[in-house]
């Protein structure tokens, strides 16, 4: 992890909240004509579409995180790749929040094509699109940033 996601989820205001720390997972797999896809996750609550992410357990590390919160809201097992890049924004609520994210592949013997269930009640779809479109599905201009920002043909190698 770089020094400058630990300089933003330590980061403190004199007069405001704590900053909200999370980690999530960008999940490729092979497309269509040579594209790769992406998944995203939708919460019908915020009715919004995102990268699976979550926030940090007391005393849990950003990576392990990140792979708790891929396998509850996509199904999906995976181990950690390249490390993808962080967003930092303020939420809904007004506070500071900072989001680790990694490239992961599927685990040993599992497949992105065959997930199993989705293990939170927050989230009713898990869907992939091609990189180039997910612009237009998700819902947050920091997640847009981030894929993005991408260089997809080196760390999608599996799926």
């Amino acid at each position: 992890m770089t020094a400058r996601v630990r300089s933003l989820a330590q980061r403190r205001g004199t007069s405001g909240p704590a900053t909200f720390r999370a980690a999530g997972g960008v999940l490729l797999r092979p497309g269509r004509h040579g594209s790769f896809e992406v998944a995203l996750v939708h919460r019908p609550g915020r009715d919004d579409w995102s990268l699976p992410k979550g926030k940090l357990e007391p005393g849990e590390s950003f990576e392990h995180c990140a792979l708790r919160e891929v396998w509850e809201e996509t199904g999906c097992r995976c181990v950690l790749g390249a490390f993808a890049g962080c967003t930092a924004y303020t939420d809904r609520r007004g506070r500071p929040k900072v989001v680790a994210y990694w490239h992961m592949d599927p685990a040993p013997g599992l497949s992105f094509h065959r997930p199993g269930p989705v293990g939170v009640e927050e989230i009713d779809e898990v869907r992939w699109v091609s990189v180039s479109e997910a612009g237009a599905v998700l819902s947050y201009a920091h997640d847009e940033e981030l894929i993005a920002s991408l260089d997809v043909e080196p760390v999608a190698l599996f799926g």
